[in-house]
């Protein structure tokens, strides 16, 4: 009875995958007692018996022995790791305390999904993956799923519209810019070790390893890899018929109603159309399929996130009977007033050097009021907290010099971000403020830095050659040349380093007086710039 019972459910859920792809099956340990299901089977293929499963099932877990043995007993909890720093809202179960711990296990298999809605990650963004290399830096293993196919519904969670529709190409494009950047931040530090990567994992996982990287980088402080994926390559074979009969039929709409972002929405005027409303369940499939095919037990995202993290579990739970795939959600990114951290007058704060230079990046937390930056240093960086509580502890002591603990925040989130060079590029224009300095920037920078102070732009024939009282006036500086004069009585030529430069070239020209001092940043023409013409230069800031 038993024997024909198990049959019949694995006969029923051999309708939920497709024969061209190459099946990784998840361990047996995921799985609990049930027999080992793949939500991707095609309905036609022949039915497996019970006797089939169970001996595939025991050569999964024979391999996944040999490949993952037990790690070192000195793994830390990444759990209690994440409540010290404020960086845990809730988890689904108190079993991922003790399973992130557990040294007769492997590691734990992490995502978090990032949807293509813009060419860059923001700021929003920066927790996820913060909370991916924690995992990594406590031995587990991190993957980040794009959404290219999720993106093209959008989710509802937080919105209080319905998404803009973005074309393939969009998409596409965006995907490309997101991936670069995940990679770039969780993969910039060599690994020690390559030996965790499961050699039987499927097409799919084989294809994006090659793309990111991952088998020959990693983050300090762990050996573990990182895997980056896009979920358009399981959904765009998937037809709609199947997906109703063999997913949509375990959801119920009672509770999917009862999420928290559905029930917003739908008390709004503008509602909520059905594309966005099964978003859930399109994520929630999402983690169904990592888990039964890559061994993928925990998702993790914004507390927005909950209802859509949760709708994976119960789907997880329901079609494949199994227990150990747990969701855990952390805080949202708000300043001590409740508004959102990460947001400035120009817009988003980007993490792509191409959208924000690392100057202004720098610039924006070392903006950070007292009142935020001791938390902001505990989420955002991965400072020792001992040191944390110094900072903290010297901000209130005699002698503290303004700014201490936002220096060294600006400084922690932009090498993570921007890396090494990212951080010196900020601090170069940081310095190069100060009157009278002398540095060479590149010209994204000095557009940046034109951006934050009074500036104006000046045809290149303004410039050159050009008197610094005429150029006074002509920048708006002071209003007459008299004013000029008798700030300095006397009328100096600019200097012979202002020549025609290289376009990613700049001088910081200085000129005092025991009244005034002002200095301006100019950028030459490439030669390219002059044969096509254009003679004007960017911006002349006047701090």
């Amino acid at each position: 009875m038993a024997a024909s019972a198990t049959a019949a459910v694995a006969s029923r859920s051999l309708l939920l995958f497709r024969p061209h792809l190459i099946e990784l099956p998840s361990p047996s340990r995921f799985l609990s007692q049930a027999p080992f299901r793949s939500p991707f089977l095609h309905s036609r293929r022949p039915p497996v018996c019970a006797q089939q499963l169970q001996h595939h099932n025991q050569a999964a877990e024979a391999r996944d022995q040999e490949l993952h043995p037990p790690p070192s007993p000195g793994r830390v909890n990444v759990i209690d790791v994440l409540q010290e720093r404020g960086l845990l809202e809730s988890v689904t179960s108190d079993v991922l305390r003790s399973a992130s711990t557990d040294h007769a296990a492997a590691p734990l298999t992490v995502y978090c999904g990032f949807d293509p809605t813009a060419e860059s990650l923001h700021l929003g963004n920066l927790l996820g993956i913060v909370v991916l290399s924690w995992f990594q830096r406590c031995g587990h293993r991190a993957v980040a799923v794009i959404g290219g196919a999720t993106g093209r519904v959008g989710d509802p969670s937080g919105k209080s519209l319905e998404r803009p529709e973005l074309d393939a190409e969009t998409l596409e494009r965006n995907s490309a810019g997101i991936r670069e950047i995940i990679s770039r931040i969780l993969g910039r530090t060599p690994r020690s070790t390559a030996s965790d990567v499961d050699p039987d994992r499927n097409a799919i996982l084989e294809r994006n390893l090659g793309k990111d990287g991952s088998l020959s980088a990693g983050n300090w402080g762990s050996c573990s890899s990182f895997t980056i994926l896009d979920n358009y390559d399981w959904w765009k074979e998937m037809r709609l018929l199947d997906f109703l009969r063999e997913v949509g039929r375990f959801a119920r709409v009672g509770s999917m109603m009862a999420k928290e972002s559905v029930k917003k929405r739908l008390a709004s005027e503008e509602g909520m159309s059905y594309t966005e409303f099964t978003y859930q369940l399109l994520q929630g499939y999402d983690f169904l399929y990592l888990f039964n095919n890559m061994g993928v037990n925990v998702q993790i995202g914004g507390s927005d996130q909950w209802g859509n993290i949760t709708a994976g579990t119960e789907l997880i739970r329901k079609i494949l009977q199994a227990e150990g795939a747990y969701g855990l959600t952390f805080p949202l990114l708000l300043k001590s007033d409740g508004t959102k951290f990460g947001k400035s007058e120009s817009g988003a704060i980007w993490l792509s050097s191409s959208m924000l230079s690392p100057y202004k990046f720098y610039q924006y937390f070392f903006c950070v009021s007292d009142a935020d930056v001791v938390r902001f240093l505990k989420i955002l960086t991965f400072l020792g907290m001992e040191e944390i509580r110094e900072l903290e502890k010297g901000m209130g002591m005699p002698g503290y010099v303004p700014n201490t603990a936002q220096r060294r925040l600006a400084e922690e989130v932009t090498r993570f971000v921007h890396g090494k060079e990212g951080l010196e590029e900020a601090l170069k224009a940081t310095e190069a403020l100060k009157p009278g300095a002398e540095t060479e920037l590149n010209s994204e920078t000095i557009e940046g830095i034109a951006e934050d102070v009074p500036s104006c732009s000046l045809q290149y024939a303004q410039v050159v050659g050009s008197s610094l009282v005429d150029l006074s006036v002509s920048s708006g500086l002071l209003r007459s040349k008299s004013a000029v004069r008798r700030l300095g009585h006397r009328r100096p030529k600019l200097p012979p380093p202002l020549r025609p430069l290289a376009a990613a070239s700049a001088v910081a020209v200085g000129a005092a007086s025991s009244n005034c001092c002002c200095c301006f940043f100019l950028r030459g023409l490439s030669k390219e710039k002059e044969r096509a013409g254009r003679n004007s230069l960017p911006s002349l800031p006047m701090p």
